[in-house]
């Protein structure tokens, strides 16, 4: 796995190991970051199921000021880590490990705003709508902030979840991108 655009174009980046984690393949990947390349200077990236981070490193790579990884497994969140210190991001990027939903609650009640919110969950687990419910409330989105959910095909999220409107949908055979925009004020 290497980014593939940017400042840190061609850098490997760790994954963890076992089948914990299902890292974002990289053709999905660069679909999703060509369609956020304009919204990643405007604000911070929120990467909810980081794993090993290797969607928001790669949002840091293209343009966007900070990061927060969000992760709880032990063996993504060592990947994750050596990833960012390798990488030279740790000035521009946080790691939390905690569980999804309540790191998105946490990181409002801070009024921490972010301008992009990626959310990869485990795609069996129900933790993924909870932490889409928990962002769609608005509280930690900027205005106009697009927030994208990668799920499989035939299990897509809420057409309009909480004050999110749909945007797009990109397939990828088994794997969709679905993004939405919060309202611009």
């Amino acid at each position: 796995m290497r980014v593939r655009a940017g400042a840190l174009k061609g850098q490997r980046l760790e994954a963890p190991a076992g089948l914990a984690t299902r890292p974002t393949a990289d053709r999905v990947r660069i679909a999703c970051l060509d369609t956020l390349a304009p919204h990643l200077a405007r604000g911070a990236f929120l990467d909810l199921f980081a794993g090993a981070g290797a969607v928001g490193i790669e949002a840091l790579s293209r343009g966007a000021p900070t990061a927060v990884f969000v992760e709880l497994a032990a063996p993504a969140l060592r990947a994750l880590r050596d990833n960012i210190e390798r990488l030279g991001l740790g000035a521009r990027a946080r790691v939390i490990r905690e569980d999804a939903p309540r790191a998105v609650q946490a990181l409002a009640r801070r009024e921490e705003r972010f301008a992009v919110v990626f959310l990869d969950p485990p795609y069996t687990s129900p933790r993924g709508t909870e932490a889409l419910a928990a962002v769609a409330t608005g509280a930690l989105l900027a205005p106009g902030a697009v927030v994208v959910v990668q799920h499989a095909t035939k299990s897509p999220p809420p057409p309009s979840p909480g004050v999110l409107v749909p945007w797009k949908a990109s397939r990828f055979g088994e794997t969709t991108l679905t993004f939405f925009r919060s309202p611009v004020d």
